[in-house]
Formats: C-alpha cells, sequence, structure tokens
C-alpha cells in the first residue's frame, strides 16, 4: 500500500491537525505502508525521513501564520512520481482537483473531514454564517469526489450524512486517538493553597474560542472563586484576550515547545477548559483527560462527546453557563474526577484509529463508531 497524504492549509500552528497527520503517518509506516507527507511552505523542497518523503510545494501565506497551496496541478505532478494507491486530504476546499486526478487513475480518495465549514466560517468572521446554501453545494460536490469521506464525531458526521447518503458516498466516523505514553498523568502534583488552577492550550484565534475560555475564567473571578487561569499558545487574537482578562488572574505563557512541556502543565491544572462549541473532535480535550486532568467543555460539538458526568462537566456556549459548570465538576472527589479523566482517553488510542483508517485506504468501509 502507498499512501500519500496532503496536508494543506496547516500553517505553522495548527497543531491538532499536525499531530493527527503525524500520528497516523506513524501507524502507517509501521504496518509496512509507503507514505509521502505533501505539505505548503515558502519554497518547493524534498526531505526523506523515516516516515517516508515529506515534499513542500510552494504556497502563499493567505494570514493568521497559514500557508494555501493554490495550484493543485503541481500537487498531482509529485503524485504522478510517487503512485499512490490511496491519498488523504485534510484539506477540502483547495485541492478538490486533485480528487479528480485520483477518480480518473483509479487511485482510492479519503477525505478527512477535521471542521464543519459553516461553523469554520462563522467563527473565523466572528458572525453567523450567512452562506448556508452556498456551503451546501460544496458539500454535495465533496461527496461526489471523493470515495469515502471520514469524521470524528457525531456532531462532524451530522454536516455530511443527507447529501452524502444521496450521492452514494460512505461516511465513516472514525475518532482521532491521543498518545497515552506521554501524556498521562503526573507522580504527584503540587498544591497551591485552595487556588483553582485552570489551564486552555490552543491556537489564539477566534475559531478555536479562546476569548469564551478566558471570559469563563473571569467571571468565576467575579464571583470570588481564588483561581489563576493559565493559558498557552500564541495566534492573532491574544492582544483581545488579554483586553478581555483585565485584572483577572489570567497568564498568557505564549507557545509550549514539545509535548512533554506540554503535558506538565496540563497535569498541574485542576481543570482543562476546551470549550469551543465548533470543535468537530478536541485532541486538546484527550491530552487533558489523559493526564488526569478533566475538561470543561461547551454543550454542543465534538469536544462534548469526548467527555462524560464522571471526568468532566458542559455548559452552554457562555461565560455564565461555563462557570457554573466548572463549579459543578469540582464538587466531584478530585482523586474520582483524575482517576475517571484518564480511564475515559484510555478508549482512545491511536492503534485504533490507524487500524481502521488503513482498512478504508484498503477499499472497505469502516462502520461507524459511537465516541
Amino acid at each position: 500500500m502507498r499512501i500519500a497524504q496532503l496536508a494543506n492549509f496547516v500553517g505553522a500552528t495548527s497543531g491538532g491537525m499536525r499531530t493527527a497527520i503525524e500520528q497516523l503517518g506513524q501507524g502507517y509506516v509501521a504496518a509496512g505502508a509507503e507514505r509521502l507527507l505533501v505539505i505548503p511552505g515558502p519554497v518547493d523542497a524534498v526531505r526523506t525521513t523515516s516516515l517516508g518523503d515529506v515534499v513542500q510545494v510552494r504556497a502563499p501565506r493567505v494570514g493568521g501564520g497559514y500557508r494555501l497551496i493554490v495550484e493543485p496541478w503541481r500537487v498531482t505532478e509529485v503524485l504522478e512520481r510517487f503512485a499512490p494507491t490511496s491519498v488523504e486530504w485534510s484539506d477540502k476546499l483547495t485541492l478538490l482537483p486533485v480528487a479528480w486526478w485520483a477518480r480518473r487513475n483509479g487511485v482510492r480518495s479519503v477525505l478527512l473531514s477535521h471542521e464543519r465549514m459553516g461553523d469554520m466560517f462563522a467563527m473565523r468572521t466572528g458572525l453567523e454564517t450567512t452562506s448556508k446554501v452556498s456551503i451546501g453545494l460544496l458539500n454535495r460536490l465533496i461527496v461526489r469526489s471523493f470515495d469515502t469521506v471520514v469524521v470524528t464525531s457525531a456532531y462532524a458526521e451530522s454536516e455530511f450524512r443527507a447529501v452524502a447518503d444521496a450521492a452514494g458516498c460512505p461516511v465513516s466516523r472514525v475518532p482521532l486517538g491521543v498518545d497515552l505514553a506521554t501524556f498521562r498523568p503526573p507522580a504527584g502534583r503540587e498544591r497551591t493553597g485552595g487556588v483553582l488552577r485552570l489551564v486552555h492550550a490552543g491556537r489564539l484565534s477566534r475559531e478555536k474560542s479562546p476569548h469564551l475560555a478566558v471570559a469563563t475564567a473571569v467571571e468565576l473571578h467575579r464571583r470570588g472563586v481564588p483561581l489563576r487561569l493559565d493559558v498557552y499558545g500564541e495566534g492573532p487574537h491574544r492582544d483581545e484576550l488579554e483586553a478581555i482578562a483585565g485584572d483577572a488572574p489570567v497568564v498568557f505563557h505564549g507557545y509550549v515547545d514539545g509535548r512533554a512541556a506540554l503535558r506538565d502543565r496540563l497535569a498541574a491544572a485542576d481543570v482543562s477548559l476546551s470549550v469551543c462549541p465548533g470543535e468537530t473532535f478536541g485532541l486538546a480535550v484527550l491530552e487533558a483527560l489523559a493526564c488526569g486532568t478533566p475538561v470543561v467543555t461547551a454543550d454542543r460539538g465534538g469536544a462534548r462527546e469526548l467527555v462524560d458526568a464522571s471526568c468532566g462537566a458542559w455548559g452552554a456556549p457562555s461565560p455564565e453557563a461555563l462557570a457554573d459548570a466548572v463549579l459543578r465538576l469540582l464538587a466531584l472527589p478530585e482523586s474520582r474526577r483524575r482517576t475517571a479523566a484518564r480511564r475515559r482517553a484510555e478508549q482512545y488510542g491511536w492503534d485504533r484509529t490507524v487500524a481502521r483508517m488503513l482498512t478504508l485506504h484498503a477499499g472497505d468501509r469502516v462502520g461507524a463508531l459511537s465516541a
């Protein structure tokens, strides 16, 4: 099996999708597949790694630190040289012509859909989307272009199910995984004298809802809860977040270099705030849970499917409702909620994800899995 992964629009800090692509690639190679990774970059380049060749295609910046391949024919030239048996996309917009190339050439095409476009546009602009008809038309084009659409949650599946069924395109729900060896509970945790330790880790851009996480901490502070929110990540909206925080005890640490360093910071917290209502999965949720840190999230979206009442709480995407959720979670005994968090994460090992994706790349349909 020769699998080409196309990772467009991943930018320098698109951590969740980058992690998924890397973990899947490792699994493919470990299973004996030949793997090629195509990514955007400032110049054309090729490098050989233990996980196969990485081909960088010259691509312009499109804002927010991202690059986007806008010349799909250059990707098809790379694929013609590699001669894959299957191609995996993580971008559903600019590289559609490559899917048409795959169909003409008898190459299997698998779309890993990692965001709902209506929610993505609305959250990036801060406005409710007014282009539902256009997005619906695009989704109908997408399901007619790929052999299989893979979604990571029931929330993500609902975007495609009706149009995919009408087009006869299989939609398979395959939850992503978490690195359980790296993200793990600490041997011991320091106490901070009754101060509630909150953490938020992720890109500081509107579509990830860091504004809501900070506002939740501000609401708890207003209620007189002794706390500290540590925010890890960079992005274009940090100034806005600092303004929202005001004089509340919110500390912005910037980018954390390395998974082990991130693990230590997640594990030190009492509660992780992963509150984006438009998240189609939520790797940050699983990483926190794997560290034994319970999670508060919004009451809708893919992240909500990853927690239950033993290891998390949820509320409407407002500071007041999420602050209430934090306080409900804290009413559970600490040892019980931390043990339950790790147990929940252990249901999402990468080995299960890789096995199901390999079956799809081989041409067989995977039945929907419950998260």
